[in-house]
C-alpha cells in the first residue's frame, strides 16, 4: 500500500519514465563487449600499469607451458612502441574445431570467450598463472589487432582478430615440423589513448623475472634498438637462463653487496601431488660497509610466476619459518635476548626471493597482486623450517653472528619505541590513549597531523595510506554528539569526545595548555557527501565550543576528498564537483573516451588514491577552519558567531528552517 501511495504522488514526468521502462531497455553485452566497456574490471584500469599487464597475461600462458614441461624456450619481442610478440615452443594452442562450438576453432574460442582454456583441467596444467581463463580473451579485446600463429599437427595455423572480433576463420599454412605458439598484439588507442606505449625496461624486467622463476627455461629478449632512446643501458638482444632459479638471480643481484651469511640460504621442494604445492626461495642478509643494516633489502614474492606485489599468505609462512627458526636457535644456545625478536627485526635488511607453485591459488583481484590461500602459509612454513634449522645448526659461527645482528636490531627497536611512547604521550595520559588510535612516531609536534576519520573502514584505509612518521589516525564509529543540543552530562559521559580530548592532549577551553598539544594539525576527514558534511559540522561545533584555542591557533583543518577520478589514457585527474566534471567533459576531454570513477566514500578508495588525493602534503588540499576577524573591542563578531552556531546547531529547528529558507537561493546544486 505504501508503494502505491508513493507512486501516486510522483510528478507526471517521473510517472512517464516509470511506464516507459520495459524489457527493451535491458542491455545484453555479448562476446568481449563487457571487457571493452569496463576494462578496469579486468585489468584494474586503463593507465600505464594496466596496459603493461597485458603482455604479462600472454607470457604467463607461455610460462605455464614451460612449467608443465612442454616448452624450453620463450621469446619476448618488442616490435614497436605499441606492438609486442610472445613465442613459446610448447605444444601449440589446439586448432581443431571445438566440440561445443561448431565451425569455430578451439583457438578462436580461447581468444574470444571469457573463462575458456585448458587451465581448469589439472590433467593439462598442474599449476597456472592464468587462473581465471580470461587473460588471452582480455588481451584480444583490448588490442587493435591480434595475430595468433600456431605450429602443430604438421602445419602452421594463423587466425587474426581486431578489438576482440575474429576477422575470419583459422587459416592453414605451410607444412612444418615445429611446434609452439606466437601471439602478436597491438595496444588499442580507443581504450588506452594515443599516448599508450610499452616501456622497454618494464618488458625487459618482466622477461628476466619469468626466466628465474622458471628454472631451466630460456627466455630471449628482443627489441628494436630505435625504442631504447630512454633506456640506453638495455641491450636490444639478451638471453636469460637460470638453471638454479631464484638462487641464481639472488647471487646475481647481491654479488657486490656486503652480507652476513657466507652463502645465500636457498632451497626448493619437489612437486607434492597430495598438496599440489612446491616452493623455492633465496635469502640473504645485507649490511652496509660498516656492518650496519642495509637499506637495500627487499622481499619479492610470486605464485605460479605471478608477482604478488602486495604479498600474501606465502610471505607470512616464510617470515614465520625464518623468525621462529632463529628464535629457536637462540633458545638452544642460551641467548635470552633472542626471545624479543620479531619478524620486522629479522627482515629489516633481508633480501628475499620467494616463489611458490600451487594448483588452486586464490588471489585478491584479477590482476593477482595478493595471494590469499590460508593453507599456503602452513605449507610454506613447513617446507622452509627444516632447511633453515639445518642451515643454522650446520654453521654455528655464522648463526651466532646473524643472531647477534638481529638482536641488536630488536634492542634498537625497543629503545626507539620507548622513547617515542614517552614523547607522544603526556605523563597523565599514558594509560588513556584509545586502542583504535594509530599514533605517529615523530618526536615533538612539529609537522605532525591527527586525522579524525569518518568510519572504521575509511580509518583502515587511512592507516595504510598515511606517513607513519608524522600522521596519526583516529577512526570514528559514526556521527558524534551534538554538544549544542545535548546536556553537559551527556557530553561528560560521551566516550568518543572524551577520547578526542585525551588524544589532542591540551585540555579544554577552561584548562587549555598549548604546550601539551600533541599535534600541529588536527584534520577532519569525512566523506564528500551530506552525511560527511554533517559529521564535519558536529566536530567543528565541538571544537568551537570546547577547544576554541585549537581554531584560534590555526590547528584545525578540513580535508578535501574528491568526488571523481577521470582517466584518459595515461592521464588521471581528480575532480571535486559535478560542475568541474562537466567542464572537463566539455573542454579538455571533449569527444575523447574517458573512464569515470565515482568515490562514494573514503572507505571505497584504495590506499594509494587516498594518499594522493587527500593525505599527502604534496598533492592534497586542506581548508583551515577560522573564526571571523575580531572588531576593535573583540566582542561584536565573536558574539555573532556564538549566536549563529547556537541557533543552527541548537535544539530549536525553527532557526535552521529560517536559515535554509533565506539562503536557499544561493544553492545551485545539491548532490544527494
Amino acid at each position: 500500500m505504501h508503494f502505491f501511495l508513493f507512486s501516486a504522488t510522483l510528478p507526471a514526468v517521473a510517472q512517464k519514465s516509470l511506464n516507459s521502462y520495459n524489457a527493451s531497455d535491458i542491455q545484453v553485452l555479448e562476446g568481449l563487449e563487457p571487457v571493452r566497456l569496463r576494462p578496469g574490471m579486468y585489468i584494474g584500469g586503463t593507465d600505464e600499469k594496466a596496459w603493461h599487464h597485458l603482455p604479462t597475461e600472454i607470457i604467463d600462458n607461455a610460462i605455464d607451458e614451460a612449467v608443465a614441461g612442454f616448452a624450453k624456450k620463450i621469446i619476448v619481442s618488442l616490435i614497436d612502441a605499441k606492438t609486442i610478440e610472445i613465442y613459446d615452443d610448447g605444444r601449440g594452442i589446439p586448432t581443431g574445431q571445438h566440440p561445443k562450438f561448431p565451425g569455430k576453432s578451439a583457438l578462436e574460442i580461447i581468444f574470444t570467450t571469457l573463462h575458456s582454456g585448458g587451465k581448469f583441467n589439472n590433467d593439462v596444467y598442474k599449476t597456472s598463472g592464468g587462473l581465471h581463463g580470461v587473460g588471452a580473451a582480455v588481451v584480444n579485446a583490448l588490442s587493435a589487432e591480434t595475430i595468433v600463429t600456431v605450429a602443430r599437427d604438421g602445419f602452421f595455423w594463423t587466425q587474426r582478430f581486431s578489438r576482440g572480433v575474429s576477422q575470419g576463420s583459422i587459416e592453414k599454412g605451410a607444412a612444418t615440423k615445429e611446434h609452439g605458439t606466437s601471439v602478436r598484439f597491438t595496444l588499442d588507442d580507443q581504450i588506452f589513448g594515443s599516448g599508450a606505449a610499452f616501456r622497454p625496461v618494464k618488458i625487459y624486467r618482466l622477461a628476466r623475472a619469468k626466466a628465474y622463476l622458471s628454472r631451466g627455461v630460456r627466455v630471449e629478449w628482443k627489441c628494436d634498438p630505435a625504442l631504447l632512446t630512454e633506456d640506453m643501458n638495455l641491450p636490444p638482444v639478451a638471453t636469460f637462463y637460470y638453471p638454479n632459479g631464484v638462487a641464481d638471480r639472488m647471487a646475481e643481484t647481491t654479488k657486490d653487496k656486503p652480507q652476513i651469511l657466507p652463502r645465500i640460504f636457498s632451497g626448493n621442494t619437489d612437486w607434492a601431488e597430495d598438496t599440489g604445492f612446491r616452493v623455492e626461495w633465496a635469502l640473504a642478509f645485507l649490511t652496509d660497509e660498516n656492518g650496519a643494516a642495509s637499506d637495500d633489502g627487499f622481499f619479492a614474492s610470486y605464485c605460479n610466476t605471478i608477482a604478488t606485489v602486495d604479498g600474501g599468505t606465502h610471505e607470512s609462512g616464510f617470515r614465520s619459518a625464518i623468525t621462529k627458526g632463529l628464535k629457536n636457535y637462540a633458545e638452544k644456545v642460551g641467548n635470552k635476548a633472542g626471545s624479543a625478536i620479531i619478524a620486522d627485526d629479522v627482515f629489516d635488511s633481508a633480501a628475499v626471493l620467494l616463489s611458490v607453485f600451487y594448483k588452486n591459488p586464490q588471489f585478491l583481484g584479477q590482476t593477482k597482486e595478493k595471494l590469499s590461500n590460508p593453507e599456503i602459509a602452513r605449507l610454506t612454513e613447513k617446507a622452509v623450517s627444516d632447511s633453515w634449522e639445518i642451515f643454522l645448526a650446520g654453521d654455528p659461527k655464522t648463526a651466532n653472528a646473524l643472531l647477534d645482528f638481529v638482536v641488536n636490531l630488536a634492542n634498537a627497536r625497543i629503545k626507539t619505541k620507548q622513547v617515542k611512547d614517552i614523547a607522544r604521550k603526556t605523563p597523565t595520559k599514558r594509560a588513556r590513549m584509545p586502542a583504535k588510535l594509530a599514533d605517529c612516531a615523530k618526536h615533538g609536534i612539529a609537522g605532525t597531523e591527527l586525522f579524525i576519520v569518518e568510519g572504521e573502514s575509511a580509518g583502515g584505509t587511512a592507516k595504510q595510506a598515511r606517513d607513519r612518521a608524522t600522521q596519526a589516525i583516529m577512526p570514528l564509529r559514526g556521527k558524534v554528539l551534538n554538544v549544542m543540543s545535548n546536556s553537559d552530562e551527556k557530553f561528560t559521559n560521551n566516550k568518543e569526545l572524551g577520547e578526542l580530548i585525551d588524544i589532542i592532549g591540551a585540555g579544554t577551553a577552561k584548562d587549555w595548555d598549548e604546550a601539551k598539544l600533541r599535534y600541529e594539525k588536527v584534520i577532519i576527514m569525512t566523506d564528500a557527501d551530506v552525511d560527511g558534511s554533517h559529521i564535519a559540522s558536529l566536530l567543528m561545533t565541538f571544537f568551537y565550543r570546547d577547544m576554541p584555542q585549537l581554531i584560534h591557533g590555526g590547528h584545525l583543518y578540513l580535508s578535501c576528498p574528491p568526488l571523481y577520478k577521470v582517466t584518459h589514457g595515461t592521464e588521471s585527474i581528480y575532480v571535486d564537483t559535478d560542475e568541474e566534471l562537466e567542464k572537463l567533459r566539455a573542454g579538455k576531454f571533449k569527444n575523447k573516451k574517458i573512464e569515470i570513477s565515482r568515490f562514494k566514500g573514503l572507505g571505497e578508495m584504495m590506499p594509494n588514491q587516498l594518499k594522493e588525493t587527500t593525505m599527502s602534503p604534496k598533492t592534497r588540499r586542506l581548508i583551515r577552519v577560522e573564526l571571523p576577524p575580531k572588531t576593535e573591542d573583540g566582542t561584536e563578531d565573536a558574539e555573532k558567531t556564538r549566536i549563529l552556531v547556537s541557533e543552527l546547531m541548537g535544539k530549536k529547528p525553527e532557526f535552521r528552517f529560517k536559515f535554509i529558507t533565506e539562503h536557499a537561493k544561493f544553492v545551485r546544486d545539491l548532490d544527494i
